[in-house]
């Protein structure tokens, strides 16, 4: 794919994003941490099959878009639970550390090295085409306990696909992940966070639950190693789910950017774990 093309193509990601960012559903999460009070978040490639079948795998997750927030108007807005539908399993300074996009063979290995080294475990959110061909390294998240959603076949934005496809995006990655990590995935997580409601109602009938983010390292940006460290140093707070990513790109930033924060934020108290879903 040339230059322009990519241009082009990311012009129209953007035109895609904003009109979502006008009338589409955020993804939202709720979390609590040991009795406290529910903590509440939210986040947020055009074009038909055969334009998405013609992609290289990283063609469209260059640069992923996040961060243009919950639509100014809901008509029919989704119920929100009344309890939280994620708990952590330990009390005090809690977060979650979480990876998209992956996994990549460049980069994701050192990832799951330095968790290993701090005994950390984080959740990954797999695209299928790109777990399909790297089922070693689910088998190591399932191996060294971490958790795994689904994050899609081709990282599309769903607010632009019918029900149809977008059930045979999920259905394929649960497939895979069940295949190389052991069991189906409990929990998914829109692309570029962008939610509507077939995506919710589709999860759901998959037995999936959404969820987001509520700290972004913005670290697709490529901003540097120190701004990622800051921007996730400074978000610290309990119940904070921190967005990073594993693929989709030059990710050594990525790799080095966590050799620093986490053991700052393990000496600064924080319990780094996965969540746990209520089973009530």
């Amino acid at each position: 794919m040339t230059k322009d093309q990519l241009l082009t193509r990311r012009r129209a990601l953007l035109a895609g994003a904003a009109a979502v960012g006008a009338a589409g559903t955020a993804g939202l999460f709720m979390a609590r941490t040991g009795g406290g009070e529910p903590v509440r978040g939210g986040a947020a490639p055009a074009g038909g099959p055969q334009a998405r079948a013609a992609l290289r795998p990283s063609a469209y997750r260059l640069q992923p878009l996040t961060g243009y927030g919950p639509p100014r108007a809901r008509p029919r807005p989704l119920a929100v639970r009344s309890e939280p539908i994620l708990e952590f399993p330990v009390r005090g300074r809690t977060m979650v550390l979480t990876f998209d996009d992956g996994p990549d063979p460049r980069y994701t290995p050192d990832i799951l090295d330095t968790l290993a080294r701090y005994g950390v475990r984080a959740m990954f959110f797999l695209c299928g085409e790109m777990a399909v061909d790297n089922k070693e390294l689910l088998a190591r998240m399932a191996d060294e306990g971490h958790l795994v959603g689904n994050h899609t076949w081709t990282h599309p934005l769903l607010t632009q696909l019918g029900r149809a496809e977008i059930r045979d995006e999920m259905e394929r990655t649960s497939d895979v992940i069940e295949d190389g990590y052991g069991e189906r995935p409990q929990w998914f997580r829109a692309p570029y966070g962008a939610w509507n409601r077939a995506a919710f109602q589709l999860g759901a009938e998959m037995g999936m639950e959404p969820l987001a983010w509520t700290v972004d390292s913005l670290d697709w940006t490529t901003p540097g190693t120190d701004t990622i460290v800051d921007r996730i140093e400074t978000g610290a707070a309990p119940g904070v789910v921190v967005l990073s990513h594993d693929a989709g790109g030059d990710r050594s930033q990525s790799v080095k950017a966590l050799r620093r924060y986490l053991p700052y934020l393990l000496d600064s108290g924080y319990h780094l774990t996965v969540p746990r879903r209520r089973t009530g």
